[in-house]
């Protein structure tokens, strides 16, 4: 497919994901729409240069006025915690992805892309899991809601009118990210921080990574298929978050057992909940630390000519250039 003047409708358009996804999209000469329930963040969106508009993926009205005169569908809105209610991940999660796809599919559009996770595998899979590996749900409503809407969409795939592609992304990083980057530091410039000693691997992806391989699926028209997504690097959490520190001129953090690191995020969400905050960070974010392997992007590799252009020194240092201009 020939990405030139087709339009493209990403919905969360206003997150970390999206908003990149957005600039390297007008880049590359696609006309951009975004969905966006926030307005601050589709303020965002628009400076960018895309046509916003406002709601969720959950208002059916809203989905078809956003899926007309699209070509391609990026789909990355979701309900994104370690933990909370099954109720407020399936409304997203699976019921959002839903409705937007078949929105999509009514509108007449041909190319669907569900941004998933390769948390289906669950926190405990073998070394190198691919795609074909059965899905763990975890007990986890963020594992369990992905795997479902992934199980959803596969009824809806009906080629060659309507064809989805579904893209498992590994740890995702890049200036803004909340998880990998922007939480880490904070907890840091805490004295707070400190990694799990029972996790082997970060399976880390540039956000620009990710992208180009979305755009690889799409430009290959893969249509029906799946495809685990990350940098390929065996990178261990001393490495990841010890470059993080570095690149925000903190000391190395240290590591602790994971059921510690749990105790005591529980009681800091106790505290915050004292004082009628909104946790910052939940305790089964130890869980989400955890990788045991990395994930095999072979499939990526072969079917896409997937490469990984954006380096783990190159990331970082990108970080630390965005880092700066945020404290300027």
């Amino acid at each position: 497919m020939n990405l030139t003047d087709k339009t493209l409708l990403i919905t969360g358009i206003g997150g970390f994901i999206g908003l990149r996804t957005t600039e390297i999209a007008i880049a590359k000469g696609l006309k951009v729409r975004g969905l966006e329930k926030d307005t601050d963040l589709a303020k965002k969106a628009g400076k960018l240069g895309a046509e916003v508009i406002i709601g969720s993926v959950t208002d059916s009205s809203i989905a078809q006025k956003a899926c007309q005169e699209v070509d391609i569908v990026l789909h990355t809105e979701e309900v994104a915690k370690e933990g909370g209610s099954n109720k407020e991940f399936r409304q997203v999660n699976v019921d959002g992805t839903i409705n937007i796809a078949k929105a999509a599919r009514n509108a007449g559009v041909k190319t669907f892309v569900h941004l998933s996770n390769a948390l289906v595998y669950g926190f405990n899979y073998k070394n190198g899991v691919t795609e074909e590996e059965e899905l763990k749900q975890e007990k986890n409503p963020y594992c369990q809601t992905k795997i479902e809407a992934e199980k959803a969409l596969s009824q809806l795939n009906n080629l060659p009118d309507f064809g989805i592609i579904i893209i498992r992304a590994g740890d995702v990083y890049g200036p803004g990210s909340i998880p990998w980057i922007v939480r880490p530091i904070s907890l840091m410039q805490q004295k707070l921080f400190a990694y799990t000693n029972e996790g082997k691997v970060v399976n880390h992806l540039y956000v620009d990574n990710l992208i180009d391989a979305i755009f690889l699926a799409i430009e290959k028209e893969q249509h029906g298929e799946i495809f685990n997504i990350t940098d390929g690097k065996e990178t261990s959490p001393q490495e990841y978050f010890t470059r993080v520190a570095e690149i925000a001129g903190h000391p190395a953090p240290s590591s602790l057992p994971k059921d510690e690191i749990k105790l005591f995020l529980k009681l800091r969400c106790q505290g915050q909940k004292l004082f009628r905050k909104q946790p910052d960070i939940l305790p089964e974010a130890a869980d989400f630390m955890s990788r045991p392997y990395p994930f095999s992007i072979d499939k990526a590799r072969k079917l896409l000519n997937y490469q990984p252009a954006i380096s783990l020194d190159e990331g970082m240092s990108r970080i630390q250039e965005w880092l700066k201009n945020q404290n300027e």
